[in-house]
Order: structure tokens, then C-alpha cells, then sequence
């Protein structure tokens, strides 16, 4: 067996060697140097390299001075909130994006605030209460002072409501972007980033959202079960790890169930953020191919061609035949 698997790859090796001796003749060194501008054009973003985002760019655009892409304002608009509502010119909303944020968060805040301060102060009262009681051997004299759930509900809430605020100064800003192309290619892929399934409606291509949709709520349903199940076990182990433990099952099946739900938790988290990337990809990808149309004259072609000494290269690049005319056959393709 071993032998066979040597045999194997010894002849791999020769295979690979030998292709690339004849493979060089193949490729002139020409064709990788070789550029698509037309002659003296050296701004063609053919050859170049653009940046993806310039501060002096997206200020300039803030002030009017210029147009910006709608990826570089949206990836402003995500540090400094209501800059996309600047440079769409809806300077009405600004009050309403800063105002409801602003309000929101800060009121949010207040309540954690509060919950947290009486949350420390029954943490002290639990610490002081099991000192005494192992101390003095008797029932600690003084009530649990109360704890906020309520605040701390609220705070979240209202957290949760400046997050919304936010999330709407971004869409906001990509459904007012002003451009002559439609559909965009940067709107299509902001929508989907911002809301799967939306990028698709953009698109015209409504039939995908449900296939979408479903393997996120698949996907998202998945990942709840298995970090349930994992923090069960988690619990269970802890549990039976410890002395007085009384249940049924025993701490090396509740570590055994622990590991497997942590795996499939891991991977639901995967799939999740999979169907999340391919929905966004796909938006991109179909809003630049909504003009490419297919006409139905599907034709193929084969003639006979002359491969001049400029090309000859691609036959052989040494011997006598170098530098004179070849005949071979050229296939074209046309839809």
C-alpha cells in the first residue's frame, strides 16, 4: 500500500514537472505585463487603483463641493451619524436623527443607571447578610433592599429604540442618495447589509426573499436551540460537579452534551452569518448584471485561422518555425 503511494506521487511529480517545461512555451512573458488602456491613457481605472474611502473626498461632499460614491458616505454616515442627511440635503431631519438618539440613549441610560445602582446595592446586602449569618449562627435582622427590574427593562428598551434611531439615519441616508443609474449596485448592497431580503426587492427579484428568509430564520432558530441546550448542560455539569449533586445525569454525559451543543451552536452561528454575506453578495452581484440581456441567437463558430509570428509564441518559443505563419482553427461564441 505504502509502495502504491509512493508510485502515486513520484508520477505526480514527473507529471507536474514536465507540464511546466512544455507549459513555458505557452506563455509569453508579454501577457503578463500587458495592459487594457488605450495608448497614452494612464487614468483609465483600468490599471489604477482607487481608494475606498478619503476623508478629503467625503468632506468635500459634506460641504458640496463635490459628489461622493454612496459606499463612501454610507461608511462616513456610520461614524458621524446624520452626515448622509448633509449631504442629501435633508437638513430638515437632522433635529430628528441627533433629537430621537440623543433622547433615547441618554433616557436609556438613566435606567441602567438606576437598576445597576440598586443591583450593587442588594449584591452588598447578600454579602453582608451570609457574613453574618456564618458569623452569629442567626437569621440576618435587616430587609433586601429592592432591585429595579422594571428600570432595567425600560433601559433596554429605550437602548434598543436608539439603535432603531440610528439604523434609520443609515437607511434613510442610502434611500435619499440621488444617483442617475438605477437600480445602483452600492444601493442594492446597503439595502441587503442593512436589511436582508431588501436588496432582492431593489432588484425586481422578489422571488428570492422567502429562499433568503428562510435559511436566516432556519439558521437564527437553529442557534437559539443549540445555546440553549448548551447552557443547559453547561448548568447541569456545573451542578454535577459538585458535591450534594442528587440528579440523573452525571457530570461526564452533561460535559459530553455540553461540548456537542457548543459545536452545533458554533456552527449555526456559521450558517448564519453564510446566508447573511450570500444574500448581500447576491444583490450586489445581480443589480450590476439587471442590463445584461442574452439574446436567443446562441451561435457558434468554427474557421480556420492564421496565427501570425506575433502569436507564434503560443505555439513554440524556440526552433526554426519561430517567426512564421501557423494554421490553426479559431472557435468564436456569440449571444
Amino acid at each position: 500500500m505504502h509502495k502504491r503511494i509512493i508510485i502515486y506521487i513520484v508520477s505526480l511529480i514527473v507529471c507536474l514537472v514536465a507540464f511546466s517545461h512544455q507549459a513555458r512555451a505557452q506563455f509569453k512573458s508579454e501577457a503578463f505585463k500587458q495592459t487594457y488602456n488605450e495608448p497614452g491613457d494612464t487614468l483609465s481605472a483600468s490599471d489604477t487603483t482607487e481608494k475606498l474611502f478619503s476623508f478629503k473626498e467625503y468632506f468635500g461632499g459634506l460641504a458640496h463641493k463635490n459628489e461622493v460614491k454612496i459606499g463612501v458616505m454610507f461608511a462616513g454616515s456610520l461614524v458621524l451619524p446624520g452626515t448622509a442627511q448633509i449631504y442629501n440635503k435633508d437638513y430638515w431631519k437632522l433635529p430628528i436623527v441627533y433629537g430621537g438618539i440623543g433622547a433615547l440613549a441618554g433616557t436609556g441610560g438613566y435606567y441602567l443607571h438606576r437598576y445597576n445602582k440598586t443591583k450593587k446595592s442588594y449584591d452588598a446586602y447578600s454579602a453582608s447578610k451570609l457574613e453574618y449569618e456564618n458569623t452569629y449562627g442567626v437569621e440576618y435582622p435587616y430587609e433586601a433592599p429592592f432591585v429595579d427590574y422594571k428600570a432595567k427593562t425600560t433601559g433596554t428598551w429605550l437602548m434598543v429604540g436608539a439603535g432603531l434611531m440610528y439604523w434609520g439615519s443609515l437607511m434613510d441616508g442610502v434611500v435619499s442618495f440621488k444617483s442617475d443609474k438605477d437600480p445602483l449596485p452600492g444601493r442594492a448592497t446597503l439595502y441587503s447589509a442593512l436589511l436582508p431580503g431588501m436588496g432582492q426587492i431593489y432588484n425586481g427579484e422578489l422571488f428570492k426573499v422567502p429562499i433568503y428568509w428562510g435559511g436566516l430564520l432556519v439558521s437564527v432558530h437553529l442557534l437559539a436551540n443549540n445555546d440553549r441546550n448548551y447552557k443547559r448542560f453547561k448548568r447541569i455539569h456545573n451542578e454535577a460537579s459538585s458535591p450534594g449533586y442528587t440528579g440523573n445525569v452525571t457530570a461526564e454525559t452533561a460535559k459530553w452534551y455540553r461540548d456537542v451543543y457548543r459545536r452545533y451552536r458554533d456552527y449555526s452561528i456559521v450558517a448564519t452569518a453564510l446566508v447573511y454575506l450570500l444574500q448581500v453578495i447576491d444583490a450586489n452581484v445581480f443589480s450590476y448584471m439587471h442590463d445584461f440581456e442574452v439574446s436567443e441567437d446562441l451561435t457558434m463558430s468554427i474557421e480556420p485561422a492564421v496565427l501570425a509570428p506575433d502569436n507564434a509564441y503560443a505555439l513554440r518559443s524556440t526552433g526554426p518555425a519561430y517567426g512564421q505563419n501557423a494554421f490553426g482553427v479559431r472557435i468564436g461564441i456569440s449571444f
